[in-house]
């Protein structure tokens, strides 16, 4: 089977290279799939430079989701048969042919969306849920301001804030692709350099109740600036490349709270709510009331130019490589 493995922690992708394996067995509790979609995240690209908080032994395959077809059952295995449509993640594997996986980490894939769409659904929208519901305690009328909101965790917050009933406002970079985040909901568009001021004009002088920051750098900076009392600035990433610093007078006289979410590491903490969690968002594509969108289908022997379009920022939503 063919998997895309990262053996070097090298600048440019030079560590990582497609490669022939052998066919995994599943062990007792696990499950082989055959995969038929897997979702690019940004996290998977800082890996293979061993710039992200998991650092797994090398070598390791890439890939943190997928959705696929069960191929076999390891001893034990209960509630899945071969021929079932999963999807499931296990944090690295998914850039291959075949993964297997422990049964826990699949469940059945809803009909109303594809195999792509599947397999870039958990993460992003595990992380808005997180975010909003569990350390941003968004409520209906709310304004939440999402930036970085064209990327696959920004327009799930998007796509999310629209369906809790909030005020929605969205920031990019890029202009040709602002259109879409008003398709998906958002209320008013916005770029996302200079911002403040609009942001407090469209709210009254308030600012944001919420804001969903996966970026950090200038755009943290200026969110300060426009973020209303007893609001949460939540803390996603850093896609800017920059770690921004608050002076601790900022919360204190403006009364607002700086709140770091970590969607899986909030559900290992707490794994009752970890699957209260799943089960929300898996819900609401089952009912069809969320849009994980797809920006590309990328074959996997063509998985450099997938890793580019992330690079770029080029993606509104996601990249799926298929098998």
């Amino acid at each position: 089977m063919k998997a895309l493995v990262c053996r070097e922690l090298l600048a440019d992708y030079a560590g990582v290279g497609l490669e022939e394996q052998a066919l995994p067995e599943p062990g007792a509790g696990e499950v082989r799939v055959r995969i038929k979609a897997a979702s690019l995240n940004f996290p998977d690209l800082l890996m293979t430079e061993g710039k992200y908080q998991l650092k797994p032994e090398l070598p390791f395959v890439l890939g943190m989701e997928f959705a696929g077809i069960v191929d076999a059952l390891g001893a034990g295995v209960s509630g899945f048969a071969p021929g079932d449509a999963v999807a499931g993640g296990n944090r690295i594997g998914a850039f291959s042919e075949y993964a297997v996986v422990p049964a826990a980490a699949l469940r059945k894939k809803p009909e109303a969306i594809s195999f792509a769409a599947a397999a870039s659904y958990g993460a992003a929208y595990l992380t808005a849920y997180v975010a909003l519901v569990r350390r941003g305690n968004l409520q209906p009328g709310e304004t939440l301001l999402v930036h970085g909101a064209s990327g696959g965790v920004g327009l799930a917050a998007v796509d999310v804030g629209r369906l809790l009933g909030a005020h929605v406002i969205a920031t990019s970079a890029s202009q040709a692709k602002r259109h879409i985040l008003t398709e998906y909901g958002a209320d008013h568009v916005l770029p996302d350099a200079g911002f403040r001021e609009r942001v407090k004009e469209l709210t009254g002088g308030r600012g944001a109740d919420v804001i969903y920051d996966p970026v950090g750098g200038d755009v943290f900076d200026e969110s300060v600036r426009c973020i209303a009392f007893d609001g949460r600035l939540l803390i996603i990433g850093f896609t800017s490349g920059r770690i921004p610093s608050v002076n601790v007078n900022m919360p204190l006289i403006k009364g607002f709270s700086v709140v770091g979410v970590r969607a899986g590491e909030y559900g290992r903490q707490f794994p009752d709510r970890g699957r209260e969690n799943m089960a929300a968002i898996w819900k609401w594509a089952e009912e069809g009331k969320v849009r994980p969108r797809i920006h590309a289908e990328v074959p996997l022997t063509d998985w450099r130019r997938a890793f580019e379009m992330m690079r770029s920022r080029e993606v509104v939503g996601k990249v799926a490589i298929v098998m």
